[in-house]
C-alpha cells in the first residue's frame, strides 16, 4: 500500500512539473496556433497564413510553441495536398461521366454572326450515365472525410495544447522539420 501511494505521489508530481514549467502564455500560444486553423472560414488560405504568423512571431520564445508550429502547419500542408490530389483526380471522372459535354460551339459569349452562344450538352439518356459517377460520389465521401478529419483533429489539438501536451497529428507529412 505504501509503495503505491509513493508511486501516485511521484506521478502527480511529475505530471504537475511537467505543467509548471511551461508557463500558461505558452500554452494559450500553442492553443491559439491550432484554432488559428480556422481561419479558413474566414479567409482564403487563412488555414496557413494566421497559425504561420503566431509561429513565425514567437518560435524563438518557446520550444513548445516551436513544435506545435510545425505540427500545425505541417498537418494543414498535408491536408491541402491531399484534397489537391483526390481533387485533381477527380477531374478525368469528371470529364469522362459526361463524354459529350462541349460537343458543338463552345464560347463564352454568344457570336454576332450566328446567334448561337454556349452549347452544352447532357446526355442523360446514356446507359451508362449513373455507372460513370460513382467515382465521382467515392471522391466527395473521400474530400467530405478529410475535411472532418481537419476539423476533428484541429479541435483536439487545441485542447491538447492548452492542457500541456505534446500533440501529433497522424496522417502528417513533415515539410518543416
Amino acid at each position: 500500500m505504501h509503495i503505491t501511494c509513493f508511486s501516485i505521489y511521484i506521478c502527480i508530481r511529475n505530471n504537475y512539473a511537467v505543467h509548471s514549467s511551461m508557463t500558461k502564455h505558452e500554452r494559450n500560444l500553442s492553443a491559439a496556433i491550432h484554432g488559428a486553423t480556422f481561419g479558413r472560414f474566414l479567409f482564403p488560405m487563412g488555414q496557413f497564413l494566421f497559425p504561420l504568423v503566431l509561429w513565425l512571431s514567437n518560435r524563438q520564445q518557446s520550444e513548445y510553441v516551436d513544435y506545435h508550429g510545425k505540427q500545425v502547419l505541417n498537418f494543414q500542408l498535408s491536408m491541402f495536398l491531399y484534397s489537391l490530389v483526390l481533387g485533381l483526380g477527380s477531374i478525368p471522372f469528371l470529364l469522362g461521366a459526361f463524354p459529350d459535354l462541349l460537343d458543338g460551339n463552345f464560347s463564352p459569349w454568344p457570336s454576332l454572326f450566328t446567334g448561337h452562344g454556349v452549347h452544352l450538352n447532357f446526355d442523360l439518356d446514356s446507359a451508362t450515365f449513373p455507372f460513370s459517377l460513382w467515382p465521382l460520389g467515392i471522391g466527395g465521401l473521400l474530400a467530405v472525410g478529410i475535411h472532418l478529419i481537419n476539423l476533428t483533429y484541429s479541435i483536439l489539438g487545441t485542447l491538447k495544447a492548452n492542457a500541456g501536451e505534446r500533440f501529433r497529428y497522424p496522417l502528417t507529412l513533415k515539410f518543416i522539420r
